[in-house]
């Protein structure tokens, strides 16, 4: 019984399996969304990949919102040090400026991020990648600060490939 089960089994993983292959991203443009972990801030979100293992990204978000504005820029490059069939896993680093208001009160700096991230595919749609990130970065505002930085899988970035 425990044979034709695993028989069974087998079978289905080998009927329904894809085959898969790695993602072709070089001069391709990448247009989406993404949430800045330190402000708490949507960003719209672009990627370029300008060789099969380079790429080159940036952010930018804005809140208007009356005495607790916030904006946020950033650029960045990541290297792919890992590639599977639907994922990429990358190390990179950004660089960005930052501006919040609280109750009137304007602070503004930079932040640097050492980052390393992964880039998901889902199978049959190829243009489409939910990338997660993680790392340590240092932000200058108010005062300077060292932090950790990591998207939880409801702060996932996603990302439509042209």
């Amino acid at each position: 019984m425990l044979k034709r089960l695993a028989l069974v089994l087998s079978l289905c993983v080998c009927a329904f399996a894809t085959t898969g292959e790695t993602k072709e991203l070089e001069n391709r443009l990448g247009i989406g969304v993404k949430k800045h972990t330190t402000m708490d801030l949507p960003q719209l979100a672009a990627v370029y990949h300008t060789s099969p293992m380079i790429s080159l990204t940036g952010g930018l978000g804005i809140d208007t919102q009356k005495d607790y504005s916030k904006f946020s820029f950033n650029a960045g490059v990541r290297r792919i040090v890992f590639k599977e069939d639907n994922m990429n896993f990358y190390m990179g680093g950004t660089a960005g400026l930052v501006n919040f208001e609280t109750a009137g009160k304007k602070e503004s700096g930079f932040e640097l991020n050492a980052l390393f991230g992964a880039e998901f595919f889902l199978p049959g749609l190829d243009s489409l990648a939910f990338t997660f990130e993680g790392g340590v970065g240092i932000i200058s505002a108010d005062n300077v600060r060292f932090r950790t930085v990591a998207d939880g899988p409801f702060n996932a970035g996603m990302i439509f490939y042209f």
